[in-house]
């Protein structure tokens, strides 16, 4: 647009009574309202409304041409920007990632008029800095791509993102056998890489073979976090000595850049081997009394106090998840923490859990504690991957439960913006677990024995217990709206219990699956009639004998024959076929609202009838309360 359109404001002021005096002069309010909006008194009317009259300012103001306008919107923009690292430089007193070195700002082919920090926008940008620097005249939006992929710059990130896949498995292929060997593509690393380079050139390069001897994880975050290189694989996925790196020049010399890259590359690989032979030389379980000197909370206490807390945890879980593995379990949770103190680990912290692994490993523990040592961070973030193993989890679980129940303890309860301990993934992470192993588990008893274990340094009283369920349970309606699930049946579960992650899962899944049958949909709404009628009623004793109806006499016999039946299902969490069973309740229900009247006059009589009706209620929310599901 080439300026804002026209407008015409009303803009509704005091009461005309308020305005103006009984002599007819305008008030402080009038004057006040008038000067608020840059007016005079005299520009005000009055008008009629619905309320009576009052004073109104008409404004009719002109669209601003859209050059005009866009210095402010600019400056906002470039005020804006946040980076994780950001940078002063000069005498200027904004920040950016880089120094400004200069601004294209064009409107309709016309330079913008804006500066910022001493800089002034001009239509001139500049090629690449090594392969064509140099000045070019930017025309506008049309041609800004192809003028800048003539001074050798890729401006679109997903063309050059494809570049750099391409440019990485080319080197590869240039330089080993395509049949042997690819590129161990890092999705991530791909995208850092898409942002660090103008326009990408892969070459690939070699390391010494004893550097194989590194843990897979070591090696591939020396790479990639510090080089940014991309690691090389056989077809089974097994490490290669080799690497590629990602240019952003085209250079003559092909061999002499990759003698370079191989140089820097060696000097960090003969760190982090020199940190793994050092690291061996002292067990993990020597290392165990050393944890003391990690804070892992101020007023939680040490490493070493959440470490045991862990391990008497793991010990409850083990007991009812791997009875059989309990010893292994208390094991790999007494070395779970253990690496912290360890030169590699200090070096890349990402590595924890993989190099408590390998090293438990090395000191000759056994792969299931090993493993579980290194599961136990698993999963690292949203999405990523489970544990594998059983003990991994229990471990993980934990770990989790300790710190999630510690920080509620202490009120350390996260807020819109702070999360410091990344509650929320960590509620994330016990869900996803727990339903991966399919594993019975009470959260409030979890909940209640984890912060127990803390003794007088939290409160772990019944309303943290409730406080650290009801977010979890947050997280958990979260995750399943966002997986797809039927927000109703969903809202139609938790509403009346939460505790149970996988029971209550299966229960949604029953109700989304029969929520299309017909008899099910007046069900619900005949539940939801049944749920206002009893209000506060919880007695669920029948009396046969003041049954009168015919309606009520048949409504109560399939009921409690149903009840019967269903308990069975229930008992062995058979929602689906318990749920099948209760349309059974359909016609009679409809029958009885259709010949019964509840509030008879005869107290006990109606009395009973709330009582078949509040016994229908509890049968029906032992699955969930399906008035949530009515249409």
């Amino acid at each position: 647009a080439d300026s804002q359109p026209d407008a015409r404001e009303e803009l509704l002021g005091p009461s005309k009574q308020a305005g103006f005096d009984v002599e007819g002069n305008p008030t402080k309010a009038a004057m006040g309202f008038a000067r608020s909006k840059g007016a005079d008194v005299s520009d005000l009317k009055v008008v009629a409304t619905a309320k009576g009259e009052y004073l109104m300012l008409v404004q009719e103001r002109e669209g601003v041409a859209t050059v005009e306008l866009l210095p402010s919107i600019l400056e906002e923009l470039m005020s804006g920007f946040s980076f994780a690292k950001s940078m002063r430089w000069g005498n200027h007193t904004s920040s950016f990632a880089r120094p400004i070195q200069w601004l294209v700002a064009l409107y309709d082919g016309k330079t913008v008029p804006y500066s910022h920090e001493g800089v002034d926008a001009s239509n001139m940008s500049r090629g690449h800095r090594f392969m064509a620097n140099e000045p070019v005249v930017m025309d506008g939006v049309a041609g800004y791509r192809t003028i800048l992929q003539n001074v050798s710059v890729q401006v679109d990130p997903e063309e050059r993102r494809n570049s750099v896949l391409s440019e990485i498995q080319k080197a590869v292929a240039g330089t080993l056998d395509p049949n042997v060997a690819k590129v161990a593509v890092d999705e991530a690393l791909v995208d850092t890489v898409c942002n660090l380079v103008e326009k990408p050139f892969g070459v690939c390069g070699s390391f010494d073979e004893k550097f194989l001897q590194l843990p897979d994880e070591a090696l591939i975050t020396s790479m990639r976090e510090h080089q940014k290189y991309f690691p090389v694989v056989d077809q089974d996925n097994q490490l290669l000595p080799y690497f590629v790196a990602v240019n952003n020049t085209e250079v003559k010399d092909i061999n002499l850049t990759r003698t370079g890259h191989e140089r820097v590359l060696r000097a960090r690989l003969e760190d982090a081997f020199f940190f793994f032979t050092g690291d061996k030389q002292k067990k993990l379980a020597d290392r165990f009394d050393d944890l003391t000197g990690i804070i892992f909370q101020e007023k939680l206490g040490t490493m070493l106090d959440k470490t045991e807390r862990i391990v008497k945890l793991t010990g409850l879980l083990a007991e009812q998840f791997v009875p059989d593995s309990v010893d292994d379990a208390c094991r790999a949770a007494r070395l779970c923490k253990t690496d912290l103190l360890t030169d590699m680990v200090g070096e890349f912290p990402s590595l924890q859990g993989n190099m408590g692994g390998a090293y438990a490993l090395n000191d000759g523990e056994t792969a299931d504690v090993a493993l579980a040592i290194q599961e136990h961070y698993f999963p690292k973030r949203a999405g990523a991957e489970l544990p594998s193993s059983a003990l991994g989890a229990v471990v993980g679980l934990a770990d989790r439960l300790d710190t999630l129940s510690g920080c509620f303890g202490i009120g350390q309860i996260p807020t819109g913006t702070t999360d410091p301990f990344g509650l929320r993934r960590i509620s994330l992470a016990i869900l996803h677990i727990v339903e991966q192993f399919g594993w019975t588990l009470s959260l409030q008893d979890i909940v209640y024995k984890a912060l127990s274990l803390y003794g007088d340094k939290v409160n772990g009283g019944a309303e943290t217990v409730e406080q650290v369920v009801t977010f979890i349970r947050g997280r958990f309606v979260n995750d399943q709206l966002g997986a797809g699930l039927d927000g109703e049946a969903v809202d139609a579960v938790i509403s009346v219990q939460f505790d149970d992650v996988n029971d209550s899962l299966k229960k949604i899944r029953a109700l989304a699956a029969i929520r299309g049958e017909d008899a099910f949909a007046v069900l619900a709404a005949s539940f939801k009639r049944i749920r206002n009628i009893i209000k506060d009623n919880t007695t669920t004793d029948v009396d046969k004998a003041l049954l009168k109806e015919d309606a009520e006499k048949e409504l109560a016999a399939v009921f409690m024959r149903l009840d019967t039946d269903v308990q069975p299902m229930l008992d062995s969490h058979d929602y689906d076929k318990a749920l099948a069973a209760m349309l059974a309740l359909k016609a009679p229900v409809d029958e009885f609202f259709n010949e019964v009247m509840v509030m008879d006059e005869d107290e006990l009589v109606r009395s009973n009838r709330l009582n078949l009706l509040t016994a229908i209620s509890v049968l029906f929310l032992k699955v969930g309360d399906i008035s949530k599901m009515q249409q």
